[in-house]
């Protein structure tokens, strides 16, 4: 197996249907069922807003520091076992603080399972860009007490109606703060949302980017400054963002020279881990080693913490 880094991936989105059990029953939390199996059939998305309801749903069940480790020791242990040597991870404290989780208790359960395993990891603090600006820049200042726990910012959840550019601020303070810059750009929104990210975020990678291709300005730019484009296949067929995986634009990508990185996204509602889904991209859609060996090469450079790539 290749050794690789996963670089889009929401911890929240690795809560597996019995993982959402185990803490139900631990916290005395009520769900519409505790069959694993019918939860597991819920996860028939239209798009991303109906995906999203779900998740936030499921995400109740996430209460004490103990719930956070559980998640994130879950998710270190699948990584290793599907090559990932290096991991940097999303994770989205305003939809825990809403809930009167307290931060104390996500970054301490994050933190010790990250440190008490194997494989290299980092967390990316992510703003909720359905939940405004204001609110972004209050949630960063409410955890720079925690800076040397995180080591960047992501803009996620619902894109479209949310461009970067409202987000303009709160980057520019954790440019300052010198943390690294990424966001979800070009998933369901057009090419000119990565322009955005890129121009007035400045963000150093784009989570998904693949509606880039819409644009040849833009690929000639992505490819020149060799910036890189976070694509998860198997969340984007489970989206509908494209029909099915054959229809992906990946390879067109990489043809187009881009540094393409293939990661998971919300593995335990879309099929698959990061393995997972190199696996489905050579099965089915015919990827060769040579090409999913440079999307493994580029996942290392595009990392923002160094880490030995050799097998």
């Amino acid at each position: 197996m290749r050794p690789k880094a996963e670089l889009h991936l929401h911890i929240e989105g690795t809560l597996e249907p019995e993982l959402v059990v185990e803490l139900a029953r631990r916290n005395g939390v009520e769900l519409p069922t505790f069959d694993t199996e019918e939860i597991r059939a819920r996860y028939d998305f239209a798009d991303l807003q109906s995906f999203l309801d779900i998740y936030y749903d499921n995400m109740a069940v996430l209460r004490t520091e103990q719930d956070f480790h559980d998640l994130a020791a879950a998710y270190l242990r699948r990584a290793e076992e599907q090559g990932v040597r290096h991991a940097e991870i999303f994770f989205d404290p305003q939809a825990h603080l809403t809930r009167g989780v307290p931060l104390e208790a996500v970054f301490s359960g994050l933190s010790a399972a990250l440190g008490d395993s194997p494989v290299s990891s980092a967390l990316i603090l992510c703003f909720l860009r359905d939940r405004g600006a204001e609110e972004a820049e209050a949630v960063l200042r409410a955890t720079l007490p925690f800076r040397e726990q995180f080591i960047g910012v992501g803009l996620d959840s619902a894109e479209v109606g949310h461009p970067p550019s409202l987000f303009r601020r709160v980057f520019d303070i954790a440019a300052g703060e010198g943390l690294r810059r990424v966001a979800h750009a070009g998933e369901e929104g057009g090419p000119d949302y990565v322009w955005e990210a890129l121009d007035v975020l400045k963000v150093e990678r784009v989570d998904h980017g693949i509606r880039s291709m819409e644009d040849p300005e833009l690929v000639a730019r992505l490819r020149e400054e060799r910036i890189p484009l976070t694509v998860c296949p198997l969340s984007n067929v489970r989206l509908r963002v494209v029909p099915t995986l054959r229809d992906h634009i990946l390879p067109a990508m990489l043809d187009e020279g881009l540094m393409v990185t293939v990661n998971s996204d919300d593995p335990a509602y879309f099929g698959g881990y990061v393995e997972d889904n190199y696996r489905a991209l050579r099965d089915e859609l015919g990827m060769t080693d040579e090409q999913l060996d440079r999307i493994a090469r580029n996942s290392f450079e595009a990392s923002f913490v160094p880490v030995d790539a050799s097998p």
